[in-house]
C-alpha cells in the first residue's frame, strides 16, 4: 500500500460519521453528562449553578433548568463527575427521556 492509498482511506473515514444518527424526533435539552463534562471536579453546588445554571437538561418529564434541579438537591459539594450526575438523577429520575 502506498502513502497515497493510506491518505485516501483517511479521507473516506473522515467523510463518514462515526455513528449514524436516526430519523427519530428531537429530544429537548442537553444530556446531564454533557453538562458535567464542561465542569471541573470537585465543584461546589454554587460554582456549578454559576457556570452552568442556565443549561437545560433532559429529564423524563421534559427539559428542566439545571439551576432549578440543583435548588432541589441537598448536596453542597460534588467530589466527582459521577457524584454530580447521580445527584441530578436523584432529583429528576432515571427513566427514559421524553421526545418531542
Amino acid at each position: 500500500m502506498s502513502d497515497t492509498d493510506a491518505d485516501e482511506g483517511d479521507d473516506e473515514a473522515e467523510a463518514e460519521p462515526a455513528v449514524e444518527l436516526g430519523e427519530g424526533p428531537d429530544v429537548a435539552g442537553e444530556p446531564v453528562a454533557r453538562v458535567a463534562s464542561r465542569l471541573t471536579w470537585p465543584a461546589t453546588r454554587s460554582d456549578v449553578r454559576e457556570q452552568e445554571g442556565d443549561a437545560e437538561i433532559r429529564t423524563p418529564d421534559g427539559p428542566r433548568g439545571l439551576d432549578d434541579v440543583l435548588a432541589d438537591s441537598e448536596v453542597p459539594l460534588f467530589e466527582s463527575r459521577s457524584e454530580f450526575v447521580r445527584a441530578v438523577e436523584d432529583v429528576v429520575g432515571r427513566s427514559p427521556v421524553a421526545t418531542e
